[in-house]
């Protein structure tokens, strides 16, 4: 039934059957999360490889709509948001611009192949938000870093094989605790790039992520005690238990870049 105050009319059956019909858009400073969704569920694909998602970049440079959601990044106002509003918008901003990054350059081998060893690709701007010139390594380490979550880790994507798989999925504030815990029990699922507990030796071998951010990792008890929660019951038992004595090794790093060939 139409409520007395809508704009529609019986007597206009056909604009109010547009009205209706029109997809839910983005609010003024957001970002549109649905039509992320659409973009990652066209654009990208789930393989049983170690890198867990790959990205048709090449699709990506002609679409319209990506395009659409860029500019939308880049006109946001996360300062108006809250915690978990602000924490989902970083991660996918990350993420999408990271895509952005190597659309623009592609095709490429790896993504530092974009910058230089004196002008590194983290370094390089992707966006101004707010009046404040944004990098890839800006918004990790002077924004996500700083809100002391380390699953963070588990959600933001270098565009690489070794990365965490991307999630193909947008994070979103209202759910944002189970999609961070989601992320990061995908990643440590894979014995190549996540965790691989050798029993026999007591040697666990990590991610070179938890290498890199082990102090991130601090507040939760350490590295080992923080993914526990995310690990298979057998291997989430032995670190807990074992895990102490265990000698810490790391996978190597794999920057090849996360293309759909």
């Amino acid at each position: 039934m139409i409520s007395r105050r809508s704009p529609c009319h019986w007597l206009v059956p056909i604009s109010c059957m547009l009205h209706f019909a029109l997809p839910a858009a983005a609010s003024d400073g957001e970002i549109d999360l649905d039509l992320y969704g659409r973009l990652l569920e066209n654009h990208t694909r789930a393989v049983s490889e170690v890198v867990g998602t790959r990205v048709d970049y090449r699709s990506l440079e002609k679409s319209q709509d990506w395009e659409r959601l860029v500019r939308q990044v880049r006109g946001a106002t996360p300062s108006q948001f809250t915690r978990d509003e602000k924490l989902a918008f970083w991660i996918n901003a990350y993420n999408i611009l990271t895509i952005n990054l190597v659309s623009d350059h592609y095709p490429i081998d790896g993504i530092k192949q974009i910058g230089s060893f004196f002008s590194p690709v983290w370094d390089i701007e992707v966006a101004t938000i707010e009046g404040r010139t944004i990098s890839l390594g800006a918004i990790e380490h002077e924004v996500l870093r700083k809100m002391n979550e380390p699953r963070i880790h588990g959600a933001i994507v270098c565009a690489s094989i070794s990365c965490p798989p991307l999630a193909r999925t947008p994070f979103r504030p209202e759910s944002l605790d189970a999609n961070l815990s989601a992320a990061m029990r995908r990643w440590l699922a894979s014995r190549e790039k996540g965790i691989a507990i050798d029993r026999r030796n007591r040697v666990v071998r990590l991610s070179k992520v938890f290498d890199w951010f082990e102090d991130d990792f601090d507040s939760r008890g350490g590295v080992l005690a923080a993914i526990a929660p995310f690990l298979e019951p057998d291997d989430a038992s032995w670190i807990r238990a074992e895990g102490k004595d265990a000698s810490i090794r790391y996978f190597g790093y794999d920057w090849s870049l996360n293309d759909l060939p």
